[in-house]
């Protein structure tokens, strides 16, 4: 076994538990490179992709995987290998993904939104020997970035680029026109991937998803959505993301022979065209773009008439928005809950209108295990709002090479601590009603507020900074820096500039500026973020009447 896979890097499940799964039929041995071969021989000439005016069926899409597999293996990537993969959703995205799978290379799945902090990091911290990106994409260029990451990090050998590569590696010039299957396949107990987690400290966690737990989250996920070979899932949301990808995703779809529209953009203007000429009749949003979704819909007067169940997670959703989806849009609303590190609770496309309103659902598998407790960890009684502790056959049992935060994170009989606060109906449900962690979910994003703080203290002209969510009935949440300043107080788009220039993802920019003489405080003489939280609320919705006051970064 890799060194990479011993219990300090990537902790793993006790024997006790790991055979425990493999007898009740969870896991079975299989890797995700098995998952489209046996597709491709079940399905060989359905049609698999749809990329714009690019259609592959399972037969090709399998030989272009294998293709790029052998390129890769010739360039010089083994098994146990990290690579940081950062691509728009795009064909090539899922041919690589599968590649570096059959390989046993692990892609650490970047989001098109980040940048040279957030890439650097995740190439640092895993020491990546390569990097995968798009030339450029939403008027970004990557190489450009990846010309700064190469020279700060002389452990990454390769920078591989899908479309103009400049001098870097083609994407396109590792196909093996004739690929022979010279590599050994990983087991099934490798990490397959690394997911990421978005913590509260800042600093990347890396989340270790293995083929057996994972793909065991991903069948089980295929059959509570009602996948069948007959659905035509639509990627709207960023493939790289846990939801997309496996909830049941553009994986699932694939593993049992449906079809993968790749959505280009995710504004209604784009998707309902895709979605009435390929027939869609699955995919995923988070609540602000079902929000959009909506307000399209009823603007062009009708619904989605192909589309049969709408999945809505990331981020919680609004009753009022969930009771539209189903008599706007034309189809089922499925709330998702869950999280890249393992538990993913769904309601039942079959629930009462009661359940799939006001709950986001129930635990996957009958081997979760859950626990809602008070501060001291004891349970609290069904019905009562308590932090949400779970452990199971696809939640890890630690970050990648993370000691320190993993004794924080995870109980000592292994339940890892979400982080959220949640109620546990009478019947197996659970309510979230928000989060511990100081971590703000701007429309399904998870910004950090201390990662923000300390680059915003690194301005002169900052002398402290506590960055709060702030309420938005679009977004679910904003945020808002209140800041004590150094002398005058610096405008609002001179600290944007600053945060830019060290290279901070766009949806981690703070919404909103509010300056201050001095922070309100707790009764041990710390920042209390609650009276912060309730001040810009109170400001907020003050302004709705009056003019708004304060400095709105984002116009």
């Amino acid at each position: 076994m890799s060194t990479f896979d011993d219990l300090q890097d990537c902790p793993s499940w006790p024997e006790a538990f790991a055979q425990r799964y493999r007898q009740a039929g969870y896991w079975r041995e299989e890797t995700f490179g098995d998952l489209l071969r046996v597709a491709a021989q079940a399905f060989a000439e359905r049609e698999a992709l749809t990329d714009g005016e690019q259609r592959l069926s399972y037969r090709q899409l399998d030989l272009r995987v294998d293709q790029l597999a052998a390129g890769l293996y010739r360039l010089g990537l083994r098994a146990g290998d990290n690579v940081v993969l950062q691509l728009p959703n795009r064909s090539a995205f899922v041919e690589t993904c599968f590649a570096l799978y059959r390989l046993g290379v692990r892609p650490i799945f970047a989001l098109p939104a980040h940048r040279h902090l957030e890439i650097g990091r995740f190439c640092e911290f895993a020491q990546a020997r390569a990097y995968l990106c798009t030339d450029c994409d939403a008027g970004f260029d990557y190489r450009a970035m990846a010309r700064d990451l190469k020279a700060g990090h002389p452990h990454l050998e390769w920078v591989i680029v899908a479309g103009e590569a400049e001098e870097f590696t083609a994407l396109d010039g590792l196909y093996d026109p004739a690929p022979s299957p010279a590599f050994p396949a990983p087991s099934a107990d490798a990490v397959a991937c690394f997911q990421l987690s978005g913590g509260s400290t800042g600093i990347p966690k890396l989340i270790p998803r293995r083929h057996n737990e994972y793909l065991y989250n991903l069948r089980a996920s295929v059959e509570r959505c009602g996948l069948s070979s007959a659905s035509v899932y639509l990627a709207v949301l960023p493939m790289a993301h846990n939801f997309p990808m496996c909830c049941p995703g553009f994986m699932g779809t694939l593993s049992v022979g449906g079809r993968v529209v790749l959505g280009h953009s995710p504004s209604p203007e784009v998707c309902f065209e895709l979605i009435e000429r390929e027939a869609v009749t699955h995919t995923a949003l988070v609540p602000p773009l079902a929000l959009v979704w909506m307000e399209a819909a009823q603007a062009r007067g009708r619904g989605l008439s192909s589309l049969q169940l709408l999945q809505v997670g990331g981020a919680k959703l609004s009753f009022e928005a969930a009771r539209r989806i189903e008599p706007v849009l034309g189809c089922r609303l499925q709330q998702v809950f869950g999280m890249a590190e393992g538990l993913i609770c769904y309601t039942d496309p079959q629930d009462p209108p009661q359940r799939v309103l006001h709950t986001q659902g129930r635990p996957l598998s009958p081997a979760d295990e859950i626990r809602v407790v008070d501060e001291q960890d004891q349970p609290v009684p069904v019905g009562q709002v308590g932090q949400l502790l779970t452990r199971g056959p696809y939640t890890i049992r630690g970050y990648y090479r993370y000691p320190e935060h993993n004794a924080q994170a995870f109980t000592a009989d292994g339940f890892y601590r979400t982080g959220d606060r949640v109620q546990l109906t009478a019947d197996g449900y659970l309510m979230v009603e928000g989060r511990d962690k100081d971590l703000i979910n701007r429309g399904g994003e998870k910004i950090a507020a201390e990662e923000v703080e300390n680059l915003l203290l690194s301005h002169p002209a900052v002398a402290d900074i506590a960055l709060v969510a702030m309420p938005d009935a679009f977004l679910g949440e904003r945020t808002c820096a209140f800041v004590i300043a150094r002398g005058q107080a610096p405008r609002a788009v001179e600290l944007l500039r600053h945060l830019r220039a060290q290279g901070l993802a766009a949806f981690k920019l703070p919404d909103r500026f509010e300056f201050i003489p001095a922070f309100p405080q707790t009764g041990v003489g710390k920042v209390s973020r609650k009276h912060l939280r309730e001040a810009i609320q109170a400001l907020y919705f003050g302004a709705e009447a009056q003019a708004r006051v304060g400095t709105d970064a984002r116009g």
